[in-house]
């Protein structure tokens, strides 16, 4: 993904020396959030839908494009750990908070911030569809390119990035930069 530039970009003064370039500014990602979500509103028509959010990350981007899907539709989270304090996975899977709704008749759609390894996704997508739902899809924002080591179906793709570690609209470095509006590189000596 090359660096967006947008006139309208503010770092706030937090973060100001601790972040590289700009990798997408939070007009591209509104917009590809309304894509989205047109989508899977056109694909889900007359469904059941159920939107299962990984937290913490992707606590923003359900927000946000549960409002972008013109269906009636549930929410629920989840919450898993495969990372600690860590900048990579480390390939456990730990479920930290299980779903409160019952699956057995909806469409689950994950809504994940970001598929590195895919091994934390793979694992959940395995674990919902033992709830015996009728289907079960998966939105991701951010996809790392090459780094999957499983086979991955990814119905919906925001973004495919690179291997640089991001921060911002719900992805963090130890629980500090969810709340910037736009996506980071991390300056790596921040880390």
């Amino acid at each position: 993904m090359s660096v967006v530039n947008s006139k309208e970009h503010h770092i706030p003064p937090f973060a100001q020396d601790k972040l590289g370039k700009l990798v997408i500014d939070e007009n591209t990602l509104a917009q590809k959030i309304k894509d989205l979500g047109q989508e899977i509103t056109q694909d889900y028509l007359g469904r059941k839908i159920l939107l299962v959010g990984v937290l913490k990350g992707a606590a923003y981007f359900m927000s946000d494009i549960s409002r972008e899907i013109k269906l009636p539709l549930q929410m629920d989270y989840m919450a898993v750990s495969s990372y600690g304090t860590a900048t990579k996975s480390s390939g456990v899977v730990r479920i930290v908070k299980d779903l409160d709704l019952d699956l057995s008749d909806k469409h689950v759609l994950i809504i994940e911030d970001i598929v590195d390894s895919g091994l934390t996704l793979s694992y959940l997508q395995k674990y919902l569809h033992a709830k015996h739902p009728l289907s079960v899809e998966t939105c991701c924002l951010f996809l790392k390119t090459g780094n999957q080591k499983v086979d991955l179906d990814i119905k919906y793709i925001g973004f495919e990035i690179g291997q640089e570690f991001v921060v911002g609209y719900g992805l963090d470095y130890n629980e500090i930069y969810r709340n910037l509006n736009s996506l980071y590189q991390l300056n790596q000596d921040q880390m």
